[in-house]
């Protein structure tokens, strides 16, 4: 029974999904309930109600939405959760992306969107150990993000009680963990620095994004999330797998969620007890991208007819006097299927350009997005460098080269180029944020927080709202909270 009248639930509902994106229809207002009694005390009500009232009509910080999800959100899980995904993921899905990358520079990527305390991800990286023999020689990503900081944190501590092993193999605990004098599991250092964990909002930061490294993915472990959103936020993630995945890429859900993939982006791949969903790379028709160029700044007329008008002023800079109106147009039409997640037909209207005229930077910088986007590390790198040839003393090209040698896990090269982007424009904000994950990953925990503390003076320049330069999107306000989690 509840003591928070239906009214008030039901907009307390509605404020979640759109913060959070969690869904708490009527049959779970108990829980929700329950979750928000608990939370206000964490901050400092001792009245649900009148905390239910200034959560609603008070901006909300993102540390604060963070600290909230930690009462809303649920960390059931454990070591190889679902006997019949596991299985598959062993048997079927990652032999057949080792021995399709290894021919590929043996480099792979994987997210566990939602990895509550870490169970699953340190599941994967515990099955890519037994499966690949020279890892040493393999650029291995293993991305685990949550909104929940409390869940985060545990993950990263790698430490678990004999309740996270419940119907797990016993070679998982015997061969990957050792125990602690209070009676714990640790998990080994070797299986620890494989995943790499950060804060994410699926309903609300933008992916992919090279700035989270949640670009390029060859498989989405997403179980148990999806099931917990609205409508709304479901759709918005979905879109955002699906662009954040490479040609052929595979998405895994929960068997609960299996209806909530309703794209007919994504093909689905059933096998026994088991259905994941694979990207679908075929192209698609882009008249909706060249109506959409033509209707918000159409070209001018070649010779008379349909089309005349004025292209926008930002291209027109961006090609200057090399490439005439019509071929600005193409790379607007680029641009706007880059946004969509078409990267196929961006890249096919960039390397037309590119054959058409010369090596514009602005081309060669979109095209290496796009490859870094598909997992094309090396041809994404390739075109960095290309437009770095046609403009030296850019410091965005220095930047982009950078996010670049990160995901090739060529570190000491990335912070080479990082400085470089800094002497020529020391007031690059996400060039002092970057140095400062490297250093925090290094453990330089001092060098790192003087990165990190540059980036937020300048922050503070910008209105919370407004888009980062060079960002995929990100706002300085959302920037700085990140930055602000990263330091606590």
């Amino acid at each position: 029974m509840t003591t928070i009248s239906s009214h008030h639930l039901s907009r307390l509902s509605e404020f979640v999904a759109s913060v959070m994106g969690l869904n708490f229809p009527e049959d779970r207002w108990s829980d929700l309930e329950r979750g928000i009694t608990s939370a206000a005390r964490e901050f400092g009500f001792s009245d649900t109600m009148v905390f239910i009232n200034h959560l609603i009509s008070s901006p909300l910080t993102r540390d604060r939405v963070e600290t909230l999800a930690s009462y809303l959100t649920v960390g059931e899980t454990y070591f190889f959760r679902d006997k019949e995904t596991f299985n598959v993921l062993e048997g079927q899905i990652l032999p057949e992306l080792i021995s399709l990358k290894g021919n590929e520079g043996k480099c792979l990527r994987i997210w566990s969107a939602g990895c509550s305390t870490g169970e699953e991800p340190y599941s994967i990286a515990i099955l890519i150990n037994r499966l690949i023999f020279d890892l040493k020689e393999w650029n291995i990503t293993i991305l685990a993000t949550d909104i929940n900081p409390c869940f985060i944190k545990k993950a990263l501590t790698g430490v678990y009680t004999g309740w996270s092993f419940r119907d797990t193999p016993t070679w998982v605990k015997e061969g990957y963990f050792k125990k602690t004098k209070e009676g714990y599991y640790e998990i080994l250092p070797k299986i620890k620095k494989m995943v790499t964990f950060s804060y994410l909002n699926l309903a609300e930061d933008v992916y992919p994004s090279l700035l989270n490294n949640t670009n390029g993915m060859d498989l989405i472990f997403s179980r148990n999330v999806l099931m917990y959103f609205s409508p709304d936020s479901t759709k918005k993630a979905v879109k955002g797998f699906f662009n954040s995945l490479v040609a052929d890429g595979i998405l895994m859900v929960s068997p609960a969620e299996v209806m909530t993939i309703r794209s007919a982006q994504f093909v689905p791949v059933n096998f026994p007890g088991v259905t994941l969903y694979r990207k679908n790379a075929v192209k698609k028709d882009i008249n909706g991208i060249r109506k959409k160029v033509r209707d918000d700044n159409p070209p001018p007329s070649m010779g008379g007819g349909e089309g005349e008008g004025k292209i926008g002023e930002g291209e027109q800079k961006v090609f200057s006097d090399e490439i005439n109106n019509v071929m600005a147009s193409i790379y607007k039409e680029a641009n706007l299927l880059y946004q969509e997640g078409r990267y196929s037909d961006a890249e096919d209207r960039l390397t037309w350009l590119l054959s058409h005229g010369p090596d514009n930077q602005m081309v060669c910088a979109l095209l290496a997005r796009t490859y870094a986007n598909q997992g094309r590390l090396d041809e994404a790198l390739k075109w960095c460098e290309k437009s770095l040839s046609s403009d030296i003393l850019n410091p965005a090209c220095h930047y982009l080269l950078a996010t670049v040698l990160l995901e090739q896990g060529q570190i000491d090269e990335a912070i080479k180029s990082l400085k470089k982007v800094l002497f020529l424009d020391n007031n690059f904000i996400l060039a002092y944020f970057v140095l400062g994950n490297i250093m925090l990953s290094r453990s330089r925990y001092r060098v790192s927080m003087k990165y990190f503390k540059n980036a937020v003076e300048l922050l503070t320049t910008y209105m919370p709202e407004d888009v980062l330069p060079e960002s995929d999107g990100i706002t300085a306000g959302r920037l700085l909270e990140i930055i602000k989690l990263m330091s606590d």
